[in-house]
């Protein structure tokens, strides 16, 4: 058998986005292609019985958001085949036929909803605010212009700087004659969330006080067509943040996911009702100490939408909890009654409920099965492969089935973590502590290509789930707010000791940390307070809450919301900066950034590095040219091997 290489990556596929047709689940394939160094997206369809792959053409490298017209004449989806590669709608007759374009708009369609009686579609795009010019004229005198900011949000990380000369819009388009017209203008952007069947109204999401920039989350409204009033639905709850989720068949019902914000960021979102006919909101799974959504991180799958909440009938209704390190399928009603139906160790990367079978048509992923679709009974728990365009792969290379574990971690508090063996088990070997993001989100049953890889090359990886991660409870995810670095820097290293003494086949002299984000800030944490560790990496960090405040994307929110201190007190700020223990360090530390990171800027990886040139430590720092914070799960293919293989160098070196 074969081990699992970072090359594997342009071996291995992902698919996502199933939808239900008749007998037929569509759904979206990701490739990741070696020489033109990009994903790919391709559309298909396997039926539910025979199994036969259908393969509904590619049209440019970019093809998702797929969906069915109500009707069910159109298959409709997003794709970037267009002269300038913006994603513009596009259509497929389900009776057999070729694509063809259906909107042309100049700075593209970002996402879009039928009309119930499938004769036009309401979508988001955007227009120069002042286009005096022709495409020609400006590309021919076209020179640098200064960029005049005056907002608190003014970028984000992914997009960069945010655009000042847009007008953003939601206009509607005839599928027959291909005629828009405007529905709604706005100087920021608005999500498009549903269209009444009559098309009296619109749900749009917004920020939950457009006045004020200062004032963090998001709102639901109801925008009404002829009077071109808007509404908020959410008021009941005026601090909450909120996104719409699905309205039943008689309309009289929506379902929402959001928060009162009580915990700021890490306030649990549950699942809230609003009755139409009182205009009341209601939650409905106040009983429930557990997260409505999906905070399993991953770093293989690609364009998924994760498993939806959705109406069963016009009373019950489905809905994804994340407990556990695993996605849970729970079933609910008006009535506030909840019954957890699905318990299982899979990972649901997207859902799609076939009527009135109790069954779901699904995309999932193990630890062991990087992403295939299926059908879920709900009744059984069970799975019935339909495809998995991986199964030559896995014949021929070996994977390890991680091993799930509690311990008790700091003040007694149980923790989870898993630990992964080397695929060809030996005594003395390596390991490595692998800290995740976040820290609100948690590792769990899926597949994880880098983890994988790492035992591939004999090293042993440790994956802890300590406090302030999801999936264990409200109290569990708040209890590091304003207290970085401590009760969690705890779980952590207990964790480790747990590791090493229930696996006496571990070197003890060849333990080494890493990680990313909230996990890149605790190995830089880590390296200023133990000397523990043989070699750490650090990717993504964050090393200066100070400076963090201002340079990102998120800053002012997150460092006011989570450390729980502003500017006006620096000293509080600077004591949970791992940079502050700059002088303590003595562990060689490889530093690994993105350049084009906005939500932790190349700045605070930098500072560690000349910090740690400054201590005389051995370093390194590797940053990573058109990569932003998400580069180890979608960044460019070539910087993705560049970087895992950086990390193992810098391993095998110390």
């Amino acid at each position: 058998m074969k081990t699992l290489k970072a090359e594997s990556l342009f071996e291995l596929k992902t698919v996502s986005q199933p939808k239900v047709w008749k007998d037929f689940v569509f759904f979206v394939e990701t490739v990741l292609k070696e020489e033109e160094n990009e994903y790919q997206t391709s559309i298909y369809s396997v039926h539910k019985n025979t199994q036969e792959k259908v393969h509904w053409g590619d049209s440019g490298s970019a093809n998702v958001e797929i969906d069915l017209s109500p009707s069910g004449k159109w298959l409709s989806y997003l794709s970037n085949n267009t002269k300038d590669k913006k994603p513009q709608i596009f259509l497929i007759p389900l009776t057999g036929g070729s694509a063809f374009q259906l909107t042309e708009e100049k700075e593209g369609v970002s996402t879009y909803q039928w009309s119930s009686n499938s004769a036009g579609l309401y979508y988001q795009t955007s227009r120069k605010t002042n286009e005096v010019a022709s495409d020609e004229e400006t590309s021919s005198k076209k020179r640098p212009e200064p960029k005049v900011i005056t907002t608190l949000q003014y970028k984000m990380d992914g997009r960069g700087i945010n655009p000042s000369d847009l007008t953003y819009q939601i206009k509607k388009i005839e599928v027959a004659t291909k005629q828009t017209q405007v529905i709604l203008e706005n100087d920021r952007p608005i999500g498009l969330s549903y269209v009444s069947k009559d098309e009296s109204y619109l749900l749009l999401a917004d920020k939950l006080d457009p006045e004020d920039e200062w004032v963090y989350g998001g709102s639901v409204y109801k925008y009404d067509l002829k009077s071109k009033k808007m509404a908020a639905i959410t008021k009941a709850i005026p601090k909450g943040s909120f996104r719409f989720a699905a309205a039943n068949e008689k309309e009289d019902y929506y379902l929402l996911v959001g928060n009162d914000f009580e915990f700021a960021f890490v306030s649990q979102a549950k699942l809230y009702g609003y009755d139409v006919s009182n205009q009341k909101l209601t939650c409905l799974t106040e009983t429930l100490d557990a997260e409505v959504g999906d905070t399993i991180i991953s770093d293989f799958h690609q364009n998924v939408t994760d498993f939806p909440v959705q109406w069963m009938n016009n009373e019950e209704f489905l809905f994804p909890v994340t407990e556990h390190g695993k996605l849970q399928v729970y079933q609910g009603n008006r009535k506030r009654q909840l019954e957890k139906l699905v318990d299982e160790k899979v990972h649901y990367t997207g859902g799609d409920l076939i009527s009135e079978q109790h069954r779901v048509a699904v995309t999932y992923s193990t630890a062991t099965k990087p992403s295939e679709v299926g059908i879920l009974n709900l009744e059984t728990g069970e799975i019935e492969k339909l495809y998995n365009p991986n199964e030559t792969f896995l014949q021929t290379h070996k994977l390890v089935e991680p091993e799930m574990f509690w311990y008790k971690g700091a003040d007694d508090w149980d923790i989870q973590g898993w630990y992964m063996d080397p695929v060809d088990k030996k005594e003395k070997h390596s390991v490595i502590l692998y800290i995740h993001g976040g820290p609100h989100v948690c590792y769990g049953e899926t597949f994880f290509h880098e983890m994988q890889k790492l035992a591939a090359q004999g090293y042993g990886v440790i994956m802890l789930n300590p406090r302030g991660g999801n999936g264990y409870g409200q109290a569990f995810v708040a209890s590091i707010l304003g207290d970085y670095g401590n009760k969690d820097y705890e779980d952590l290293m207990i964790g480790t000791d747990y590791v090493l003494d229930q696996h006496p086949e571990i070197d003890t002299e060849n333990v080494y940390v890493a990680g990313g984000s909230y996990g890149g800030f605790m190995t830089n944490w880590i390296v200023g307070h133990t000397d523990r560790f043989k070699a750490a990496v650090t990717q993504r960090c964050i090393s200066n809450w100070i400076s963090f405040y201002g340079t990102s994307d998120v800053g002012p929110h997150f460092v006011e919301f989570q450390l729980q201190h502003d500017l006006s007190d620096m000293q509080e700020l600077w004591k949970m900066s791992p940079l502050a223990y700059a002088g303590n360090v003595k562990t060689p530390l490889l530093v690994i950034h993105g350049e084009e990171d906005l939500r932790c800027p190349q700045e605070q990886a930098e500072q560690m590095y000349i910090a740690m040139k400054k201590q005389g430590v051995d370093t390194k720092l590797i940053t990573f040219p058109q990569s932003s914070h998400g580069l180890s799960r979608m960044g460019l293919p070539n910087l993705r091997l560049a970087r895992m293989e950086a990390i193992v160098e810098w391993f095998e070196k110390h």
